[in-house]
């Protein structure tokens, strides 16, 4: 495969202008229903081969997980913004007390002044819709006295901040209750791929069933070869980087010359090697847990939910999403895949594995299936990405 040339999302994602309202039908609406050409099939029609079947359901499955990006990216908003909520209500309620102070200090001069009756007009600027506009009458300025002012000014000064606040608790409540219907949104939309997925392959008889999964091992078996092909590719390469550097060594002994600083010359550090081995361990210590749509572990994962745990693991902390994930760390071709590389699939990049080596990956596939080992040519491969 070439180099990842872009990350430039190549969906109808890309145009959301925000993280509340982006993702509400930009990009579901180009998520077509199958289920809509079934509906209107006529009973004369022929029964699609297993070929199409089979072409059919993976499209749902890709559309699902698609579609559980967006709940993903949605419910990650959700959970953002309701936190900025909840912190402009509690500053909302400071604010509302810091003005009943303010208020209270003015009722205090007010009260005052009706009792010596030195400025009886005064009390009237509790009832003014502006008590700044009202004082700033200059006859009646220049009978306050400076701790007077102070308290006008500070009424003020916390009236219209808190104005401010309201305008924008409002704004965020009003993205919150978006980002809220995007999540319902999404949510049914992944439930609508996999019923659909499922209705699919509960149509099928027994020995149509026996034929797809023929179908399906040889896919995988030719995903295997490629993967056995890459793996020699990376033993050639392993093998002449060794005799390079056994070369370089027996020519610096000859000259007696020191080791060269940079090393041997590899294509990685020692660093991301430790990192890496740290995320291979704990990916592998998560086979066999099944793929769940959103989940994010311990017990279950999605494809994205599994990368991001794994490299939490080596301290390194990536996006919810495999469109976020696709724009994070160093670019990289295939054939220069390292252990520990995210690579990604499809062209609307909605499946993530992680690389082991040997054209192998560790991933969260899809429902029904638990966290394997696959090669990844199983999947149409859409770039790679070296986190750190």
């Amino acid at each position: 495969m070439p180099a990842l040339a872009s990350h430039r999302r190549i969906r109808s994602r890309s145009t959301r202008t925000s993280p509340a309202v982006g993702f509400t039908t930009a990009a579901l609406a180009g998520v077509t229903l199958l289920s809509t050409q079934s509906a209107t099939a006529s009973p004369n029609d022929p029964k699609p081969s297993i070929e199409e079947v089979q072409k059919k359901v993976d499209d749902l499955y890709r559309q699902a997980g698609s579609a559980t990006q967006e709940y993903n990216k949605a419910k990650e908003s959700t959970a953002e913004q309701r936190r900025e909520v909840d912190t402009l209500l509690d500053e909302a309620a400071t604010r509302a007390e810091q003005l009943n102070e303010s208020r209270r200090a003015l009722g205090t001069f007010a009260a005052a002044q009706y009792r010596t009756g030195a400025v009886t007009p005064t009390a009237a600027l509790m009832f003014a819709d502006s008590p700044q506009a009202y004082f700033d009458q200059s006859q009646l300025m220049n009978r306050m006295t400076d701790q007077q002012r102070t308290a006008v000014k500070d009424y003020e000064d916390e009236r219209a901040a808190a104005a401010v606040q309201r305008a924008e608790a409002g704004r965020k409540l009003q993205a919150l209750t978006e980002s809220q219907q995007a999540l319902r949104t999404s949510k049914q939309t992944v439930q609508t791929k996999l019923t659909e997925a499922r209705t699919l392959l509960d149509r099928l008889t027994a020995e149509e069933k026996a034929r797809l999964a023929a179908a399906e091992r040889k896919k995988e078996e030719e995903a295997r070869r490629k993967a056995e092909e890459k793996a020699k590719a990376e033993a050639e390469a392993r093998a002449a980087a060794e005799a390079e550097a056994a070369r370089q060594e027996r020519e610096r002994q000859q000259q007696e010359q020191p080791p060269p600083s940079g090393g041997t010359g590899g294509t990685t550090d020692g660093n991301y090697t430790a990192k890496a081995d740290k995320v291979l361990a704990f990916a592998r210590a998560q086979i066999g847990k099944p793929y769940v749509w959103g989940a994010t572990g311990p017990s279950s994962y999605d494809c994205s939910g599994l990368t991001q745990a794994a490299w939490k693991a080596a301290g390194v902390d990536l996006p919810r999403t495999t469109w976020d994930q696709v724009e994070v760390g160093k670019r990289v071709a295939t054939a220069d895949l390292l252990p520990g590389d995210l690579v990604f699939f499809y062209d609307d990049i909605s499946h993530v594995g992680i690389y082991i080596g040997d054209g192998m990956m560790i991933h969260a596939p899809k429902p029904g299936a638990n966290v394997r080992e696959e090669s990844i040519y199983y999947m149409p491969i859409y770039g790679s990405v070296r986190p750190v």
